[in-house]
């Protein structure tokens, strides 16, 4: 299966849009879609069935993500990711894990970040990227500061966790605030 891809110094993003996400599920062998998602996590396979089966993309919301892989080993290492894509008001959310930590505290996500970034301004003609995120999570704040994003407010009981509503932080970064 071929990808679109952006490139990075040590990354590879794959390109996985919801026609290309609905072609990987048509396999319908879940060993085969796990290994070229990269998922290992049960719930996470789950999750990914769900959003398959009901749709990525409703009334004027789209979704896109970038697999991301490590050149070296070509490890699938984690995901960064556009939802809530509104192509109409030029705007979406943008989302990023990691797999495992022994990925983490090594500039991964700040280098697939940058040119996630790039790709929404430059390519998805985005004017504001946004991220909502934990108010303890530190380097996931950081990792915003780094591209001028701006604290703008707090979302109140935004997510459901463990049965308990919970508060996120929203940042927001314009196209004129970008600096590549």
């Amino acid at each position: 299966m071929t990808f679109e891809i952006l490139e990075t110094e040590r990354l590879i993003l794959q390109k996985l849009d919801s026609k290309k996400m609905n072609e990987i599920f048509a396999l319908k062998d879940d060993e085969k879609i796990r290994e070229i998602l990269g998922i290992t996590d049960e719930e996470e396979f789950a999750r990914q069935k769900r959003m398959n089966h009901y749709g990525y993309e409703s009334y004027n919301r789209k979704m896109l993500n970038f697999k991301i892989v490590e050149k070296q080993s070509g490890k699938k290492i984690g995901n960064c990711s556009f939802h809530t894509w509104n192509p109409q008001h030029h705007r979406a959310e943008v989302g990023y894990d990691l797999f495992s930590d022994e990925f983490k505290r090594k500039g991964y996500m700040k280098e697939a970040l940058g040119k996630v970034l790039e790709y929404g301004f430059n390519e998805m003609d985005l004017n504001r990227i946004e991220a909502l995120i934990d108010d303890e999570n530190t380097p996931s704040r950081k990792l915003l500061e780094h591209y001028g994003f701006v604290r703008e407010g707090i979302t109140r009981g935004h997510y459901l966790v463990d049965g308990i509503f919970e508060d996120s932080v929203l940042y927001s970064l314009l196209k004129s605030e970008f600096t590549q």
